[in-house]
């Protein structure tokens, strides 16, 4: 069965260009009434422009859909309240919201300056909390809602010269765990999509990837999945070159060490804390807890 997004109303943000774009234009083309956000700043986010979202909304109003431009920066609470007012405003609702704007202040960490650690911080980390934020109760009340959080193997696996942008990533996969256990109850179903792309974003890596298999567009199809009734939650979902795979958070068994030489054991036996066999995907924090006084309390009884 084609997925379809009839009657659904979207929000993009990010959406001006890249895969932002290729997000909004294929939910509009199955049916959704999107909201393309984009400040129109440079990759390090300077500057600012609606121009980049009206190009966007008119590609999709010609091609017979309906759209509208929207330049708030997601770092500003208010424009994004007044964002998603406006929607409300014309649409009546708000289904889905992809969390996409991003920004790059790469450098090694020695030579990074703070002030471009927490501005990278605050556009992915607090541009995503704010727009979610924004949508939630909306979504609460219409106990419908999908979320996508754009993560990034830079943060689920480190990358050289990029410590605020992986740990940015990071901390959106612990944003989008805790809000799908929340918002379980209401259908409010939040995943993370990892994708690999060329973008403005990558440009300077182009010379050594082969452009042509990292068109956005093959990222897409994993994101109107995690957004559509059939949606998964609690997801990350990584997507690059029409191949996608799934990554995941997890615990192995462990041991159980007490003592004077407490350290010692743990230094002797670390392969053994390492060792894979009978790890599992825990479906909320407590689990490490229960795990582990599980292990004390058979060490107490035996």
């Amino acid at each position: 069965m084609t997925m379809r997004f009839d009657d659904r109303v979207a929000i993009v943000t990010g959406a001006g260009g890249g895969l932002g774009r290729s997000h909004a234009l294929a939910l509009a083309a199955r049916g959704a009434r999107v909201v393309v956000n984009d400040l129109g700043g440079a990759r390090d986010g300077s500057g600012g422009s609606s121009s980049a979202a009206e190009s966007v909304v008119a590609e999709i109003v010609a091609a017979g859909g309906e759209a509208m431009a929207n330049a708030a920066s997601v770092t500003d609470y208010a424009a994004v309240q007044a964002m998603v007012a406006a929607a409300m405003a014309k649409w009546g609702r708000v289904d889905i919201l992809v969390n996409n704007a991003g920004v790059l202040r790469d450098k090694t960490f020695a030579k990074m300056e703070l002030e471009d650690f927490r501005f990278v911080m605050d556009v992915h980390l607090m541009g995503a909390v704010h727009c979610t934020k924004a949508v939630w109760d909306i979504m609460r009340e219409a106990n419908y809602g999908r979320i996508v959080m754009t993560t990034s193997s830079s943060g689920l696996y480190g990358n050289f010269g990029q410590s605020n942008y992986g740990a940015a990533k990071m901390a959106l996969v612990g944003l989008m765990q805790t809000l799908s256990i929340e918002g379980a109850k209401n259908d409010i179903r939040v995943n993370c999509l990892a994708p690999t792309a060329h973008t403005r974003m990558t440009e300077d890596l182009g010379a050594r990837l082969p452009l042509d298999l990292l068109e956005p567009e093959r990222v897409t199809p994993g994101l109107l999945y995690l957004v559509s009734e059939a949606a998964p939650s609690r997801c990350i979902l990584t997507a690059g070159a029409g191949g996608f795979e799934r990554a995941h958070i997890t615990l192995t068994q462990g041991i159980h060490a007490v003592g004077d030489d407490a350290a010692e054991q743990v230094a002797a036996r670390f392969a053994e804390i390492s060792d894979r066999t009978g790890e599992i995907v825990p479906e909320m924090g407590a689990a490490q807890g229960m795990i582990e006084l599980t292990k004390a309390q058979a060490a107490q009884a035996s």
